[in-house]
């Protein structure tokens, strides 16, 4: 191989395969798109934990996955090879939070739809799924459930615990019933008629009661 034969090759004919202005403006409508994506994220983050790293991870999936679709549109046979490389790739990083996976989408989906050159849909359909999401994720449910696990003596105790539960609440379940010798463990699920938690220290200190816990309860779970 000579050194016409380098310059021959059709890796420098790829060089100028995007122009330098279409590359900036990709780079910086993918910042921005990743920007509002990272703002969404911090707005309706419900979490134990929050975690900026997964913000900023958020904005460089965007403009990473910006840059490989302006590789693999400007090139049919890179496009093949970069399928392939990127099928060995594995993340092992267990995600915790549901709607995290919501955003990573949301970020790679921003990213491809820039660099295919769908500016109007990149910047409109963004905005559109934080307003949704805004909306959604942020809206308190009108009744809050909770779970309230009670100690007692004997059945006694437990039929005046339950009654008075029924009576301070707009609903009772019973959702779990632990007997052992001379002691009972009742959990129920209630929902309250007001914010007011006063309730419980009444039921704690009934005839035959030993303890009351109150614990708000919303399908999440801390790992």
């Amino acid at each position: 191989m000579t050194f016409n034969d380098i310059f021959k090759s059709s890796f420098l004919e790829n060089v100028a395969a995007v122009s330098l202005f279409d590359m900036l403006l990709a780079l910086v409508l993918a910042f921005c798109l990743g920007m509002f994506i990272f703002l969404v994220y911090k707005k309706t983050y419900q979490g134990v934990m929050y975690s900026s790293s997964f913000g900023v991870t958020l904005i460089a999936l965007t403009m990473i996955t910006t840059l490989v679709i302006l590789a693999v549109t400007s090139n049919v046979v890179l496009s093949l090879g970069m399928v392939g490389a990127l099928s060995i790739v594995r993340f092992r990083t267990a995600i915790k939070e549901p709607l995290d996976i919501a955003f990573l989408f949301w970020a790679i989906a921003a990213g491809i739809v820039l660099a295919a050159g769908m500016i109007p849909l990149a910047v409109v359909g963004s905005i559109f799924v934080g307003v949704v999401l805004l909306i959604f994720v942020n809206k308190k449910p009108h009744c809050n459930p909770y779970i309230v696990v009670i100690q007692c003596d004997g059945h006694d105790s437990e039929t005046a615990a339950r009654a008075y539960l029924e009576e301070m609440t707009n609903r009772c379940t019973v959702k779990s019933k632990s007997a052992q010798k001379g002691s009972l463990e009742l959990t129920v699920e209630i929902r309250l008629k007001d914010d007011n938690t006063d309730f419980i220290n009444t039921l704690s200190e009934m005839q035959g009661v030993n303890s009351a816990v109150l614990v708000s309860y919303n399908g999440d779970y801390i790992g």
